[in-house]
């Protein structure tokens, strides 16, 4: 149900929107005066308010301003008598979607709810696309270990320098790599991924190098491999400890010299990348076991980056967890549902062997599963269900 607020020192008004929305199936809240709905308008996330430019304590417009730096996607609502609508069209320049004059009338104030709710209808859905758009989210944390990779970060993406990566399956490599891209000098150029673990030994060549036309069987046409596309830009080699030994060499040949050749092609052709990788394995450890080339290795390395597992970060989890069930619920348009303390407890004690990604699939299983409160029962049965 959605639920709107009612900000007004005239009872008479408050009673009026309350009679007209509650038959129109909203829930109503009231507030008498700025201070008293700042409060609600913290702890509540409402649909719409609709709020009086004249009151004791706090005025509208100062009410309007605090929540737009707050929540800005909840349309605001001007009530005014007829004497202020100078005023009220200046709360539109600040930020307001509409006024309504007093005594309000009752289409007025149904055509004017029913388009502020579109209107937040869409701002979300807006804000929703941006974000699964955008490839590049926020590297949450305020852990020491976090706030050092931010560190590192800011020093290194404005270099050339190589950057190895390395952490365990889903701390976030990628995201890191992202933000060094976007960062960088490069960063209007393109951001090519590839994932070694994921294509197989025989075909990991064509796909960095690209290939010639009958260069083999099912090469019917000519193909861009990724060192191409990314030129410009930043090559990102996820899972590197997996490539194959003569996809190494051409890797390192083209590190060397800023050229490679397609499988079944002869000419060189000049390339313009940086390249940032990224290991689960300890790939000195690889070197050893004659599966990676220690040459490789220190061409790569010239920035070593450690990402650390959610189990060494535990004070970043109550962030985290707020963060997706924000996100998980904007996505799926349903309220945004809390989370007792309890419950944040719970979670940070837990063994995260799959780090943040584990944490992420747990919050949107709660979301799903739980009331509008999350509680410790709910960790204890959704968290960990085969137990």
């Amino acid at each position: 149900m959605n639920k709107v607020l009612v900000v007004d020192d005239e009872e008479i008004i408050r009673r009026t929107f309350k009679e007209i929305l509650e038959f129109e199936n909203f829930e109503v809240h009231e507030a008498s005066n700025g201070i008293e709905a700042w409060e609600k308008i913290q702890e509540i996330d409402y649909n719409l308010i609709f709020c009086d430019i004249k009151m004791p304590r706090m005025g509208g417009i100062q009410l309007l301003e605090k929540a737009n730096e707050l929540k800005p996607y909840i349309p605001f609502i001007i009530i005014t008598s007829n004497a202020t609508v100078d005023i009220a069209v200046n709360a539109i320049q600040k930020g307001a979607f509409d006024f309504i004059t007093k005594p309000p009338d009752l289409n007025r104030v149904l055509v004017t709810l029913r388009n502020a709710l579109e209107k937040e209808k869409l701002v979300k859905e807006t804000k929703v696309l941006r974000r699964k758009v955008s490839k590049v989210r926020d590297i949450l944390g305020e852990s020491p270990e976090i706030l050092r990779i931010k560190e590192t970060i800011e020093k290194v993406a404005p270099t050339e320098a190589r950057v190895l990566i390395t952490g365990g399956n889903g701390t976030g490599k990628e995201l890191v790599a992202r933000w060094i891209h976007e960062k960088s000098e490069r960063a209007n150029g393109p951001f090519i991924e590839v994932n070694c673990a994921a294509i197989p030994s025989e075909l990991i060549e064509s796909e960095l190098f690209g290939h010639e036309k009958g260069s083999f069987t099912s090469a019917i046409k000519q193909r861009i491999g990724k060192f191409e596309q990314a030129n410009g830009g930043t090559l990102f080699l996820d899972e590197i400890g997996d490539m194959s030994h003569d996809a190494q060499a051409k890797v390192l040949r083209a590190l060397q010299e800023n050229k490679i050749t397609r499988v079944g092609g002869e000419k060189d052709i000049k390339v313009d990348v940086r390249i940032v990788s990224a290991t689960n394995k300890n790939l000195l450890d690889e070197v050893g076991k004659s599966n990676f080339r220690l040459d490789l290795y220190h061409r790569l390395s010239v920035i070593l980056l450690h990402v650390p597992s959610l189990n060494n970060r535990r004070t970043d989890i109550p962030l985290l967890t707020g963060a997706f069930l924000k996100e998980i619920c904007e996505d799926y348009g349903i309220p945004l549902k809390s989370i007792e303390p309890k419950a944040i407890d719970s979670l940070t004690k837990m063994n995260w062997t799959g780090n943040i990604r584990e944490l992420r699939n747990i919050v949107e299983r709660l979301v799903i599963l739980s009331d509008k409160t999350i509680e410790e029962k709910d960790i204890r049965l959704y968290a960990n269900p085969s137990e």
